[in-house]
């Protein structure tokens, strides 16, 4: 019996009918006395589901299968008709009044008219009783990664744990968040179909998990888009629209198909619902990984799951310490938290293609004041330590990760964090979504960032079998040869010389030392080229 299940049924025995709960039990488990008792008077909410399928979800291989909407039929698309005859759906019964804003405890909004078109979840504490039910909820249609002991902790002087969230079948954790806010929506809404306007692992998840639960889905992508990112969610059963050149123009577009075809327009932002399924990590972290010291995910963008899963860890155990990391050029979280609001557009440098979602400000006031409350601290790290940290995957796990889920060890392999020596730890591997080409830049650029890959032009005479000594040279060294050129006519040494430029590969820090002392004992016109 997994945590979740443990904690419902813990819940269970103490009360005869497991649907109704105190006051005392729904109170945030952050509020103050004082706000327990002024937010007393208030009627706790409670959210029945009851899901009536035919089978359970299973994350398994979804069969490509044509779409059952053609584009010019979208607004002929309306809440009769159903995506292949057998729409899953769900009856919703809300008993209690309305929840409060998070960071206003004593005093109770007014309810607002939601839009039919776009998702707007008024901003709700989230409770650790939400999390242990999204857990138990899920538990069919996301499954439990593993949180294995890494081999870099002999390297790094840590107790390295490594939280290996890409391994969900669309290689991102927002799987998590995505589930448990589709199966919360309304019946009628399901029938209706959701629609989404981005190229992120939020839309593949959407695409993903809404086609498993038989919910009509549809993707907005920009005419830009890499061509992998549309295919990809084709295949897992969403229908793709390009238009426009920029994701804003798609953006617009998506909503105006909410609009005129009562679609549900989701975007990635701090619902309950969505941090309550991402926090679904923190409680398998912490039955993973006993005495757990710290743990350490990704912030800027993944803001929700960084909140998500400290309100987790900190219920269960307050003396944990988790830590966000960030890139340097776009500090998104520690801007915020210095001005004290979410920070929606911030002027940096930052390689969006590089770093996906992490420079996406997709958070909003919830995930904003739980990180605020809960998170310990916040740290930044270089692009050149984010691109050797993924190489560090591909040598020691055989894992090839992306900018936003190496950001973790990162921080661990800059030094940022000393006071976590010889403690246990563990980092969430949150992302694995990566384009080809991206990737062999990146590859290449990491080897040249560790030293292992090296440039040096000597001044060579042209008599016969002067460069055949230089590849000699290479060769007792042991040294592997990636690149050689000769340049003669731009050369400002003697016209009888000729300038011979190597690019070499080595295996470690050590032999490139030992290769340049030797080259400049041999050529005393060595010309070393740093990185």
């Amino acid at each position: 019996m997994n945590f979740a299940a443990q904690f419902l049924y813990s819940r269970s025995k103490k009360n005869d009918n497991p649907r109704e709960t105190s006051e005392d039990e729904y109170d945030p488990f952050w509020q103050s006395d004082e706000e327990r008792s002024a937010g007393s008077k208030q009627d706790p909410p409670c959210c029945e589901g009851l899901c009536q399928n035919d089978g359970p979800i299973r994350n398994g291989h979804t069969p490509h299968r044509s779409a059952s909407i053609a584009p010019e039929r979208l607004k002929d698309f309306g809440e009769e008709d159903y995506l292949n005859g057998d729409v899953k759906t769900w009856e919703m019964k809300i008993v209690g009044r309305p929840e409060r804003l998070l960071g206003d405890a004593a005093e109770p909004q007014k309810p607002t008219e939601p839009r039919p078109t776009c998702a707007q979840n008024p901003p709700a504490f989230i409770r650790f009783e939400d999390i242990s039910a999204a857990a138990f909820k899920i538990q069919c249609g996301v499954q439990k990664t593993p949180c294995t002991y890494s081999r870099l902790s002999k390297q790094y002087g840590v107790e390295l744990f490594l939280k290996k969230e890409h391994l969900h079948y669309t290689c991102s954790v927002k799987e998590r968040g995505v589930l448990y806010l589709l199966t919360s929506l309304r019946q009628d809404q399901q029938k209706k179909g959701v629609i989404v306007a981005s190229d992120s692992n939020f839309s593949m998840a959407v695409a993903h998990h809404a086609s498993e639960l038989r919910i009509p889905v549809f993707v907005i992508m920009a005419a830009n888009t890499s061509p992998s990112r549309p295919k990809t969610c084709r295949e897992y059963g969403a229908m793709v629209i390009s238009y426009g050149s920029t994701p804003r123009d798609s953006q617009r577009h998506a909503q105006r198909l909410a609009r005129e075809n009562g679609y549900l327009y989701l975007e990635e932002e701090d619902s309950a619902a969505y941090l309550a399924g991402l926090g679904t990590m923190g409680l398998e972290m912490y039955e993973q990984v006993p005495k757990l010291d710290a743990v350490i995910l990704p912030a800027g963008g993944h803001c929700g799951l960084l909140a998500g899963t400290a309100a987790a860890l900190k219920h269960l155990n307050p003396r944990i310490t988790v830590i966000g990391v960030e890139p340097e050029d776009c500090p998104l979280l520690q801007q915020s938290l210095k001005l004290g609001y979410p920070v929606k557009e911030l002027h940096s440098a930052a390689n969006r293609k590089l770093y996906g979602d992490l420079v996406a400000p997709a958070f909003g006031n919830n995930a904003f004041l739980l990180a605020k409350k809960l998170v310990d601290k916040v740290i930044t790290v270089r692009e050149e330590d984010v691109l050797v940290s993924m190489l560090r995957f591909q040598e020691y796990e055989r894992a090839t990760i992306d900018a936003e889920g190496a950001i973790g060890l990162a921080a661990i392999l800059a030094g940022k964090l000393p006071e976590l020596q010889g403690k246990r730890v563990a980092i969430t591997v949150c992302s694995a979504n990566m384009e080809l080409p991206l990737l062999r830049q990146c590859v290449d650029r990491a080897l040249a960032l560790d030293g292992r890959v090296n440039k040096f032009a000597v001044q060579l005479g042209e008599w016969p079998g002067d460069t055949a000594k230089l590849l000699d040279l290479l060769a007792r060294e042991g040294v592997r040869l990636l690149d050689i050129s000769h340049e003669k006519q731009f050369t400002s040494s003697s016209v009888f010389n000729v300038q011979v430029s190597c690019v070499v590969e080595t295996r470690d820090r050590q032999q490139t030392t030992q290769l340049r002392n030797v080259l400049t004992e041999r050529y005393t016109t060595l010309c070393w080229h740093e990185r």
